[in-house]
């Protein structure tokens, strides 16, 4: 099998980034990875601001491209194809990449490969522990939240996902409203060290229905008025207040995804894969007490479980690169009419999700 190398490059949301992957014999290797945030452009506003990240994107993902060609001790015509992100995700910094990319494609002739972010996010435990197909993929961010079968380098079946808010949009809200720093998840996840997660009662949304689909929204709205009970009656928010609602919330969260997660591995496991396996990606799954629940339900299940490391869980262009190896392998591409797209479900079967697309928050 010839060797494969490819750019990717990523600007779905606040992450500008680029990266070569190499694929020799059926097995990728990430030869570099740069990513550039800009949690400090968008931490006055309490979230990410559309306008200024696809203005920061187009001012920096050229020398991201740089330095990974650098990092990986490359030049253009060293590469085989460039895959960029083109969907989903917040409109103006997917044009970002999407238009850089094309820029390349003209003036190098090297094939142009449309990648759907999620798939990248779908497809990285195969590049990190080596997944078999089919796995069961929890992708849960701060845009999304979805259970996927994985069975194919394009085919995904959704078994479920958030009908409104993503968890990740939810931590951001919740610190807000407790008055934490952004990003969110790790702020509330130390907070919460602090509290008792059982002396304030939170809803689990939809756990007295059948099925996998999740909802995040109530539970922000009942953390707002837990809040404003707290202060009415102190006076103010405090520490231990702020603590012990930080706590609550996290745990109701964990709670959800865990019995979410129990009946999505029902339905996989229905499929008999010969390896049974599950994945949890994006920014919400470096969570410590989300991870060691879903960690314990697969142990109980017996089935394989992997978290992709932080750097390659979070928005990368590793993952994208990767995703668009089997593309290129395959003698596919794009051309330079290749369209942005703000929404993009893997799944084109699966009735479409309110929540489904990216609303601003950190993946």
């Amino acid at each position: 099998m010839a060797t494969l190398t490819i750019l990717g490059i990523e600007s779905s949301c606040d992450d500008s980034a680029a990266a070569v992957v190499r694929r020799t014999e059926g097995r990728a290797t990430v030869l570099s990875s740069v990513v550039r945030g800009q949690t400090a452009l968008h931490a006055q506003f309490g979230g990410v601001v559309p306008e200024i990240a696809a203005r920061a994107h187009a001012e920096v993902l050229d020398h991201c491209v740089e330095a990974a060609l650098g990092e990986a001790g490359l030049a253009l015509s060293d590469l085989d194809g460039i895959a960029v992100t083109a969907g989903p995700g917040l409109i103006g910094g997917v044009l970002s990449g999407v238009m850089l990319a094309k820029g390349l494609s003209a003036a190098t002739g090297l094939p142009l490969i449309g990648v759907n972010h999620l798939a990248g996010h779908a497809l990285t435990p195969r590049l990190t522990d080596g997944f078999c197909f089919p796995y069961l993929m929890l992708l849960v961010s701060g845009g999304h939240c979805q259970f996927l079968v994985v069975e194919g380098e394009d085919r995904f079946r959704r078994l479920g996902g958030t009908i409104d808010d993503a968890p990740g949009e939810a931590f951001d809200k919740t610190a807000r409203l407790l008055g934490l720093p952004q990003p969110g998840g790790p702020a509330v996840e130390i907070e919460a060290r602090q509290g008792d997660a059982g002396r304030i009662a939170l809803p689990r949304p939809l756990l007295d229905r059948p099925g996998c689909d999740m909802s995040f929204s109530g539970l922000k709205t009942a953390l707002l008025r837990a809040r404003d009970v707290e202060m009415a009656a102190a006076g103010g928010l405090t520490r231990a207040a702020r603590a012990d609602l930080a706590a609550a919330f996290q745990k109701a969260v964990v709670e959800i995804l865990r019995e979410k997660t129990r009946r999505a591995l029902a339905l996989y496991l229905e499929m008999s894969p010969d390896r049974p396996a599950f994945a949890v990606a994006g920014g919400v799954a470096a969570n410590g007490p989300i991870r060691a629940a879903l960690t314990a339900l697969c142990a109980e299940a017996g089935v394989e479980f992997a978290a992709p490391p932080l750097a390659l869980c979070t928005d990368n262009a590793a993952m994208i690169a990767h995703a668009g190896l089997a593309r290129l392998a395959a003698g596919e591409a794009d051309g330079l009419d290749l369209s942005a797209r703000p929404r993009w479900p893997l799944d084109g079967e699966a009735a479409p999700m309110i929540g489904s697309g990216r609303k601003g928050a950190k993946a």
